[in-house]
């Protein structure tokens, strides 16, 4: 191997402990984007007033990143395979710091929508190449513990993020929410470049960038996304929702065709001959989609029937990503010596156990009772999480590491989006449904009574839906190859980057 020059030294590069360097530096994009996604929904009714336009308009401050964030993950993540990713991530740091300060700076909502756009650019560079980093950092057997604490400072950044959000809109405003990202972007930027392994290309020859398949799978997945956030809004047989589902199902198949008949594909679909890649992804998009149905929907159950303020149902809520933070870092590291297959069906297990018992949930609830079940969802979703990433990161070959991390994030990132969307659809239908049956018609007619029967009716049909996910998740992971690599002494380093 060529010595390298700059920054980091070949000597300190090569010594055993910088793994734990790199890792924090990666943890620092990783608290900084997760924080960011959270951090902002507190402020959005008060940028609605400042800016003094409709919900409509504001929520595309959210909506624009996370559209955004899911759509380019796969395509960042190839074209760090190809440019090298330390570079994509540095320009991540980067470019999400600029995008920070816009957001802070925005004097109208447009203005700070094409900054959340900006910003989400620079998260999805981030997000891409952190598990791929990780990933060529750490031997095989100890993987599993370093993707275990970047998941456990993640879970932790998006439980605080509220709190914080809200404490410093009150002491100084909701342009601060932004402000905050910089210097600590700005920090994140001299690490990476003093810190992170020199970058160079990652594969043995020179590719093409497959334009026609990014611009039929980036417009297909968008259209998809948004007839799933809009279906509710403008209701699912709408002309606009019908028009989002046709578009999505042309280009989407076209992303497929492109991809088998280029040469250089922006996705190489052989990924997912693997099992255990299709698995792992498959089961992490509905790992996702269990938390966030719950995440989602828990609030309206404690505000709406059991009537607690908002600050005491982020603070019941809480105890759900705190679980997942205590829990991922043993669990990624027990299964670098188990392997990850019993890890992940145990996981699984334990989710399915939590929304079983959210089923039984009525018109009261014995609170200690209801944390103990957030206590075991957070406790499944910590055991799952590390377990499953790692398996999904070694199924790759090295030169796909980027596009593999990619994917990885994106089907999370949809998880969320659909669960999210599908169960509010179920229960908003079965509120209607109900109160139909009951005689109630128009919508502002039906008693409070009716509506919050109609609602438990929905959630407890959610929370069956949810096991059955959790069912299916842990009979997919039963399935999965059990990936458990000893490191082997005196094997020369595999140069990734």
């Amino acid at each position: 191997m060529e010595k390298k020059s700059g920054f980091p030294h070949p000597y300190f590069e090569s010594h055993p402990n910088w793994k734990w360097f790199i890792l924090s530096t990666v943890l620092v994009g990783a608290t900084m984007s997760a924080l960011d996604v959270s951090i902002v929904n507190v402020a959005m009714p008060t940028m609605e007033k400042g800016f003094q336009v409709n919900m409509a308009v504001i929520e595309w401050v959210a909506m624009a990143y996370m559209l955004t964030l899911t759509v380019f993950l796969p395509l960042f993540g190839r074209l760090a395979d190809m440019f090298g990713r330390t570079k994509m991530y540095n320009t991540g740091f980067v470019v999400f710091t600029v995008g920070s300060a816009l957001c802070g700076v925005a004097p109208n909502a447009n203005f700070i929508i094409f900054s959340r756009v900006l910003q989400a650019v620079g998260a999805g560079l981030l997000q891409a190449n952190s598990v791929a980093i990780i990933t060529h950092a750490f031997p095989s057997n100890e993987l599993g513990k370093a993707i275990g604490l970047q998941g456990s400072v993640q879970a932790i950044a998006m439980s605080v993020g509220p709190f914080v959000g809200g404490i410093i809109i009150a002491a100084i405003g909701w342009r601060w929410i932004f402000y905050v990202n910089v210097p600590i972007g700005i920090a994140g930027t001299f690490m990476a470049l003093f810190i992170l392994p020199s970058s160079k290309a990652n594969m043995k020859k020179k590719e093409k960038i497959d334009y026609f398949g990014i611009s039929f799978f980036a417009a297909g997945l968008a259209f998809l996304i948004l007839a799933i956030n809009e279906g509710t809004k403008f209701g699912w047989s709408s002309p606009i929702i019908i028009t989002y589902f046709v578009i999505a199902a042309i280009l989407l198949p076209l992303f497929v065709y492109t991809e088998i008949k280029v040469e250089h594909p922006m996705i190489d679909l052989k990924l997912f001959k693997k099992w255990g890649f299709s698995a792992g992804n498959v089961t992490g998009l509905l790992s996702y989609y269990v938390l966030f149905a719950v995440l989602f929907l828990m609030p309206f159950y404690l505000e709406d029937l059991l009537h607690y303020n908002a600050a005491a149902t982020g603070s019941l809520l809480t105890p759900i990503p705190l679980s997942m933070a205590i829990i991922a870092p043993f669990a990624g590291a027990i299964s670098d010596k188990v392997g990850s297959r019993i890890m992940t069906t145990l996981g699984m297990f334990v989710c399915a156990i939590a929304t079983l018992l959210l089923s039984f949930l009525g018109n009261s609830v014995n609170i200690y009772m209801l944390i103990f079940d957030f206590i075991i969802l957070g406790i499944g979703m910590g055991i799952f999480t590390p377990p499953n990433n790692s398996a999904i990161m070694l199924s790759a070959p090295p030169e796909r590491l980027g596009v593999a991390g990619g994917i990885l994030n994106m089907m999370r990132a949809l998880g969320l989006i659909f669960g999210v969307a599908f169960s509010g659809l179920i229960v908003s239908s079965t509120k209607l449904n109900y109160a139909k049956a009951h005689g109630f018609a128009v919508l502002k007619d039906i008693p409070e009574k009716i509506i919050n029967i109609g609602f438990l009716h929905g959630f407890t049909i959610v929370m069956f839906t949810l096991l059955g996910i959790n069912v299916f998740a842990t009979i997919m992971s039963v399935a999965k190859k059990n990936v458990k690599i000893t490191k082997i002494e005196g094997a020369e380093p595999i140069d990734l980057m």
